[in-house]
This record gives C-alpha cells, sequence and structure tokens, in this order.
C-alpha cells in the first residue's frame, strides 16, 4: 500500500534560488549530516538536471543503505520530481513544488512511497517510515530555508 504525505516550507529565498538549492547535491549532503549521506554514484556534486542519477549511501536506523534516485521531471523554477530506480523501498516519489509568495517563496514536498515486505512492510510504513521520513523531509525544508 502506498503511504503519502505533504510538508510546506516557506522561506524569504526567490523561489528560484530555493529551487536550486533542492536540487543541490552538496547543500542536500550538508542537511542530512546526521545520517552521513553521502552521494556515491552518479551526480555527486553541483545541481542535478533531469534525466541524471544520483546514488545516495546513509545510515538510517542503525543500518547502511543504498538507494539511487533519478530526476524524471523539470521544471524550472517550478517543479522537479525524482524516483527510486534501484533501493530498499518498493517504490518512491518525491515531487518539490516552488512558488513565489508575497515574502519569498514556499516548497511543497509530495512524497509517497510503499516498503517492500508485503505485510511487514506496511506496519512498518504505518508504525515507522511515514513518522521517520516526514521527520527527515521538514528537516531538509527547515535547513533550505535558513540558508543565504
Amino acid at each position: 500500500m502506498t503511504v503519502s504525505f505533504v510538508c510546506r516550507t516557506e522561506s524569504a529565498l526567490p523561489p528560484e534560488r530555493l529551487f536550486d538549492l533542492a536540487r543541490s547535491i552538496d547543500v542536500h549532503v550538508n542537511s542530512q549530516q546526521e545520517t552521513g549521506e553521502r552521494a556515491v554514484a552518479g551526480v555527486t556534486s553541483g545541481l542535478i538536471e533531469e534525466g541524471q542519477e544520483v546514488t545516495w549511501r546513509a545510515r538510517h536506523f542503525g543500518v547502511p543503505l543504498t538507494m539511487t534516485n533519478r530526476i524524471t521531471h523539470m521544471d524550472f523554477p517550478s517543479s522537479f520530481t525524482d524516483e527510486q530506480v534501484r533501493g530498499p523501498f518498493k517504490s518512491f516519489r518525491h515531487v518539490h513544488e516552488f512558488e513565489a509568495t508575497a515574502t519569498g517563496s514556499a516548497m511543497t514536498d509530495r512524497v509517497e512511497f510503499t516498503a517492500p515486505f508485503g505485510f511487514l512492510g506496511r506496519l512498518a510504513e504505518r508504525l515507522v517510515l511515514a513518522g521517520y521520513l516526514e521527520k527527515l523531509i521538514v528537516h531538509r525544508g527547515r535547513f533550505l530555508a535558513g540558508l543565504t
């Protein structure tokens, strides 16, 4: 069963700047220092573009995990989508949307994912994974909004 959630982050930055920060490999690594996340293959620094892939390696729940994501859609500076092509999830899709506001911009993250392992995966989705992933996305959004 697919689980989804939405996070919205307000920022004083213009949407074009927030868009580029959100697709920066280097900024992503800095925002995820707690998990030791690093880019190990594909695009490993700079700005990722549509059609490109990045392979991340990190430690979550004490377990080392590797996940390769591809940018499947990009419409600068309005939105981009990354999707898992290899990794721990049965499916994982993250849509990043950006809009101008009176005080700067807003970024909306729409995440949907499905865990593997049937019934046990569905249980993990509801009890652990959804909250954990949402916390990571909220943290990342606040990190991006705080950059100048």
